[in-house]
């Protein structure tokens, strides 16, 4: 019984706000939803503090999850020695707090999306990772709908990778900028993991990035990588075109990234898994058309819990590698940098 209590692994939080713990509270979500969440759900592993300089975050969080809380992440690690930090800070904070569980002896930090607010930031955050694990919160290589989605164009399923869009619209008045760097992540990153790409940008057009209207498309190469268990006929040689559609001015979300393959196509995002093949055409003779043999995911994805999993590993194995590690996570930043 002794030996179970020594494994159970200790987590602490610093940044007390919505993706820490807050949005368990919306009903409507998928849980565990929030950092938080996530460890409550875990059998092995144990809330024990958490950090933030709001006091009304601290009061919330101490009576939803009943553990101590600090002003201070120093004050908060020094009382309370753990072996995961979920960091849901802003982006700009995000090395601090890095360094500081590097120099604490933490050996696996969470870290919100985006790594950092800035290229040089990321890379010296990435430069961390042989001291200590670097985990980035890209949820969706964790999501069970994503890993099919992969899955289904890594077995050739449907034919050759041939081109790439992507939509991403989150609010009427929030500069197309903003949207790129703190929702973009997801976008660019999933693309990156469906398809085993990294990004290149070639140009844009449409609506400034600054600008809080309009649309702007996001134009380039999508490299393929053929690291990951791609079959040869599934890997299109050379780079595959993608474009990113970026919109203001909706009154709701859009997140959806469309593939198409030499014999179908697969549609994914939020409440969105559609795959389509290629059949003969009820329409006219002698042509094909695309029918559609998914048309929803069924089950939970376990994003967040997933997440946590991978966490755990790597506090348990020190040469285990996370699904979404800081170098994917730096990739990500390195192409938002390219906008500018």
């Amino acid at each position: 019984m002794e030996a179970a209590k020594q494994d159970i692994i200790p987590v602490a939080i610093v940044g007390l706000g919505r993706i820490a713990s807050l949005l368990e509270n919306d009903t409507l979500r998928e849980k565990p939803c929030t950092h938080a969440g996530a460890v409550f759900a875990n059998p092995n592993c144990k809330l024990i503090a958490g950090a933030d300089i709001l006091p009304e975050r601290r009061k919330i969080f101490a009576e939803r999850w009943n553990v101590p809380v600090y002003h201070r992440a120093e004050d908060m690690l020094a009382d309370n020695p753990c072996k995961i930090l979920c960091v849901a800070t802003y982006p700009d904070s995000h090395l601090f707090y890095c360094r500081l569980a590097a120099k604490t002896g933490v050996p696996v930090v969470i870290c919100e999306k985006p790594l950092a607010d800035s290229l040089k930031a990321a890379r010296k955050i990435t430069a961390l990772t042989p001291k200590i694990h670097i985990i980035i919160n890209h949820e969706r290589r964790y999501s069970a709908d994503y890993n099919e989605a992969r899955s289904i164009l890594m077995n050739n399923t449907l034919g050759k990778l041939l081109s790439i869009k992507a939509s991403l619209y989150m609010g009427i008045n929030r500069r197309l900028i903003d949207v790129l760097w703190h929702d973009g992540t997801h976008l660019v990153d999933a693309i990156m993991f469906l398809c085993d790409v990294s990004l290149k940008h070639k140009r844009r057009f449409g609506a400034d990035l600054l600008s809080t209207s309009g649309t702007a498309f996001l134009y380039g190469d999508a490299c393929c990588r053929k690291s990951r268990g791609f079959r040869p006929e599934a890997a299109t040689a050379g780079n595959i075109p993608f474009c990113i559609e970026l919109g203001a001015g909706r009154d709701h979300l859009v997140f959806e990234i469309e593939i198409s393959c030499s014999f179908g196509k697969l549609r994914i995002g939020n409440g969105v898994f559609e795959v389509y093949k290629s059949a003969a055409s009820p329409y006219a003779e002698g042509f094909r058309s695309l029918s559609k043999i998914c048309s929803n995911f069924e089950g939970p994805t376990g994003y967040f819990a997933g997440m946590l999993a991978d966490a755990v590993e790597c506090v348990r194995d020190r040469n285990h590698t996370p699904l979404s590690g800081a170098e994917q996570g730096l990739a990500v930043i390195e192409y938002l940098s390219r906008q500018f």
